[in-house]
C-alpha cells in the first residue's frame, strides 16, 4: 500500500486538567516528540500490520523530516517515492491533551509558488508503481488521484476530516464515490451526510462508496457493505489512553495494510481495532521519538529499494 500526504513533527503533551490563561504557565508530567501526519502513520501502521508500505511525501531540510526518515527506515516504510527539497517543509503541530480529548496548535511552512501541485506528481506514481492500495484525504485537489487509481487498478482508501468536510463537502462526497473505501469517525458521518441519526448517516456514506468503515472509537468499528451492516468489536484492547492523536490513521493503515495482504475484511477490521487501541496508549501519533540523536545527525539515510 502507499500513503499520500504531509509530514508533521509532533509535540505532544500529556493530560492536563486546564488550559493555561494568558500569562500562566503549567507544568504537564509526559511529553514527547513524535512523527505525524495521516500519511506517515498509516503507512507505519500497514507495514506493522505485514503489509509493504510505502509513502509519498515531501521531505526537507528541518527536523520533523529526519524524524519521518528515521521512523521509515526502522519500521521498513519505503520512502523512495517522497521528493527531497531544500528547506523547511514538515509541520509542526503542538498536542494538547485536556478534558478527555486533545487539541491541536499547527503551523505549516510556506511552499514556494514554483513547486508543482502534489496530487499531479501522485498520480504520475499511481500511474507508474500501480499498488494495490493507496491512501489519501478528500479535497478537491485529488480527484484527479482518485481517477487515475481506478485507470490503473489501484483501490483507494479516502479518509476526511471534520476540516475537509466544512471546507469543501461537495468535493468529498464526489471523492467517496470514487473510492473504494470510505474511511469517518461518527460525527464526520454525520456532518458530511447532514444527518444526525448515525444509521440514516451510514445508509447515505453507503449509498456513494460500496464500502464504508465508520470508526467508533472504544465500541470499534462500523461496517457497512452494501445494506449489510457489521458491527465490529473484536481486536480492542484495554489501554489506558495517553494520546488520541493519530489513533484513527493508525486505524486505517492497518485495516488497508490486513487488506493488501489478504486479510478477510472482518479480519482487517479487528487488526484495525488492535491498532487504534495500541495508539491511543500511547504519546503521539507514532509514539515517541529520539531527537537528539536525529538533530546532531546531519548525515541523511538512504532510502530502502522499492519494493
Amino acid at each position: 500500500m502507499l500513503s499520500f500526504g504531509s509530514v508533521f513533527l509532533e509535540i505532544a503533551f500529556g493530560h492536563t486538567d486546564q488550559l493555561p490563561r494568558p500569562g500562566e504557565e503549567i507544568y504537564i508530567d509526559s511529553f514527547a516528540f513524535s512523527c505525524g501526519g495521516g500519511a506517515v502513520t498509516s503507512a507505519v501502521a500497514a507495514s506493522r500490520a505485514g503489509a509493504s508500505a510505502g509513502l509519498a511525501t515531501v521531505l526537507g531540510d528541518d527536523l520533523g523530516s529526519r524524524l519521518a526518515e528515521r521512523l521509515c527506515l526502522a519500521e521498513g516504510v519505503d520512502f523512495s517515492l517522497s521528493r527531497r527539497v531544500e528547506g523547511a517543509v514538515a509541520g509542526i503541530t503542538v498536542v494538547l491533551n485536556y478534558d478527555g480529548d486533545r487539541a491541536f496548535i499547527s503551523h505549516m511552512p510556506h511552499r514556494s509558488a514554483g513547486e508543482g501541485p502534489e496530487p499531479k506528481r501522485w498520480a504520475e506514481i499511481l500511474d507508474q508503481v500501480r499498488p494495490s492500495w493507496a491512501y489519501l484525504h478528500a479535497s478537491p485537489d485529488v480527484l484527479g488521484v482518485l481517477r487515475k487509481a481506478r485507470e490503473v487498478g489501484t483501490k483507494v482508501a479516502l479518509d476526511v476530516t471534520l476540516e475537509e468536510i466544512e471546507a469543501f463537502p461537495e468535493a468529498v462526497i464526489e471523492c467517496a464515490r470514487l473510492a473504494a473505501l470510505f474511511l469517518s469517525n461518527e460525527e464526520e458521518l454525520r456532518r458530511i451526510t447532514g444527518s444526525v441519526d448515525f444509521d440514516e448517516a451510514l445508509g447515505t456514506a453507503a449509498s456513494w462508496c460500496p464500502l464504508v468503515v465508520a470508526k467508533r472509537g472504544r465500541d470499534g468499528a462500523t461496517v457497512a457493505e452494501g445494506r449489510a451492516v457489521t458491527e465490529v468489536a473484536d481486536g480492542l484492547l484495554d489501554v489506558e489512553v495517553e494520546d488520541l492523536t493519530g489513533t484513527g490513521d493508525a486505524f486505517a493503515g492497518a485495516l488497508i495494510g490486513s487488506l493488501a495482504k489478504g486479510a478477510g475484511l472482518f479480519e482487517a477490521v479487528t487488526a484495525a481495532n488492535a491498532a487504534g487501541s495500541e495508539a491511543a496508549g500511547r504519546l503521539g501519533a507514532t509514539g515517541p521519538l529520539d531527537v537528539p540523536e536525529v538533530w546532531s545527525g546531519r548525515q541523511k539515510p538512504k532510502p530502502p529499494p522499492l519494493k
